[in-house]
């Protein structure tokens, strides 16, 4: 199975919102294995690793965000898989 993994760094309104958790269920529920966390400028970032179709529908799900969302920007970037085993929020 092809594995992928990126890091993604969401920005708009998206702290507050639940986004971490939503996040953890979207990929949970994707068998996507890694964690988010807010940063100390307002985005969140995130760090993913899956089957490549999975982590594809898992980012267009990142790109929306949850329902009280409003993401303005991504920024993505391709990484090294590191073979996480669970989806965390820290």
């Amino acid at each position: 199975m092809d594995k992928k993994a990126v890091v993604l760094k969401i920005y708009g309104r998206v702290q507050g919102v639940g986004f971490r958790y939503y996040t953890q269920k979207e990929a949970i529920s994707l068998d996507i294995k890694g964690w988010v966390r807010n940063k100390p400028d307002g985005s969140v970032y995130i760090e993913a690793e899956g089957p490549a179709e999975k982590l594809q529908l898992f980012v267009e799900w990142c790109e929306m965000g949850p329902e009280w969302a409003r993401v303005s920007t991504v920024e993505k970037h391709f990484v090294t898989v590191k073979g996480y085993q669970a989806f965390e929020i820290k």
